[in-house]
């Protein structure tokens, strides 16, 4: 088992351990008695989750006498709504869980942030542990403690900073997900790459066939090493207040596809596209070579990522999308974009983002359609 710690520095008490490893599902009451000690816990998942591993992980926690309770709503990122969250909360309500109780959020990135949010508005928050089950949730979304939902008006636009007790990334759960789910998630490792580390991002081109393969020594180093890349950037920067910005490169673009997709398009597959269409604006607008924007299209598509936006939504619909980004301001659209693999535009100084013309937006998202 590989530890890797978030030190956060702005609560007291806040940090956290990322347990990297096989067989860990197996050792989660010992791991709950350890870091997060409750009375009683809820199991927040969904109902794809739920049929692999919710009964084996409620049967885990009573034979170890941890009293449990099982919480479960519709899979699919268009049930992370207000309304789910609320659901969830007044279920737990009805069941009388109290203050001294904790949340477990087992599944991938829907689950993570909407029981994260739950837990973090329950009776004022109480603590809560990430199980992730996806790649995509493993190495990015269980990380940092952003929690929420989505609205009409866009992803995520509602929901708190929470950071969890623990994150248990059990290796072996990858061995049966499916190959979109892990392409979506290498998309992920591949922004990763692009925005903090030029050596891992030659590691991705270099074993694209172990990793697809689901070598197991291949698979760990991907997930140890963009665990450690999102670990540093967030520990130092708890809130998106600077550096953390970086990690939004893909996610501009990313989201409005989301959305004007009504979220056909998974995420992973968003931010690939986002990051094609963002490394390209980066180079027209003289930030990045050319190359960069190739080098970065060319990986993506070697995992089998798309690299065009659908036709769900107009420029004009992204553009309105995009207005909605958290990182937007006064309503001028901004962008965290490459200046080559590895590194990106900006500094402590002058930012970490990018504000770009809507001419050059349009002209970027209209060049391959």
């Amino acid at each position: 088992m590989v530890t890797v710690r978030v030190p956060i520095t702005e609560q007291r008490d806040a940090s956290y351990d990322i347990l990297i490893g096989r067989g860990l599902l197996t050792r989660l009451p010992a791991l709950l008695r350890d870091a997060c000690p409750a009375v009683r816990y809820a199991v927040i998942t969904d109902s794809h989750v739920e049929a692999l591993y919710g009964g084996q992980i409620v049967a885990a926690l009573q034979d170890a006498k941890l009293p449990v309770e099982l919480l479960q709503f519709p899979a699919g990122e268009w049930n992370k709504t207000r309304e789910t969250w609320a659901a969830l909360a007044d279920r737990m309500l009805a069941l009388e869980l109290g203050r001294d109780c904790a949340v477990i959020a087992l599944g991938g990135g829907v689950v993570g942030d909407l029981a994260g949010f739950v837990a973090a508005t329950y009776l004022r928050g109480v603590p809560y542990v990430q199980v992730p089950t996806s790649l995509l949730a493993m190495i990015d979304s269980s990380i940092g403690g952003k929690t929420g939902v989505d609205a009409p008006a866009g992803k995520n636009l509602v929901g708190a900073f929470h950071q969890p007790h623990l994150v248990i990334a059990d290796l072996d759960v990858l061995d049966t997900l499916p190959a979109v789910q892990l392409a979506a998630g290498m998309a992920e490792a591949v922004k990763h790459g692009a925005i903090a580390d030029a050596a891992y991002f030659a590691f991705l081109e270099q074993e694209t066939a172990a990793i697809t393969a689901r070598d197991r020594d291949a698979v760990e180093r991907v997930v140890r090493r963009s665990v450690e890349i999102k670990a540093e950037v967030v520990a130092a920067d708890e809130r998106e207040g600077g550096r953390r910005a970086i990690l939004n490169f893909g996610h501009t673009v990313g989201h409005a596809i989301e959305a004007t997709a009504k979220f056909a398009v998974l995420h992973g597959e968003a931010v690939a596209i986002g990051m094609a269409y963002e490394a390209r604006l980066a180079a027209a607008l003289g930030i990045a070579a050319p190359a960069t924007a190739d080098r970065v299209c060319a990986l993506l598509e070697r995992y089998g990522l798309p690299l065009e936006r659908p036709a769900t939504g107009t420029v004009d619909d992204l553009i309105a999308a995009m207005r909605h980004d958290k990182k937007a301001r006064a309503w001028t659209l901004r962008f965290a974009l490459p200046r080559a693999v590895g590194e990106m535009q900006g500094n402590g100084k002058t930012g970490w983002t990018v504000a770009v013309p809507e001419q050059a937006v349009r002209e970027a998202l209209g060049a391959t359609q």
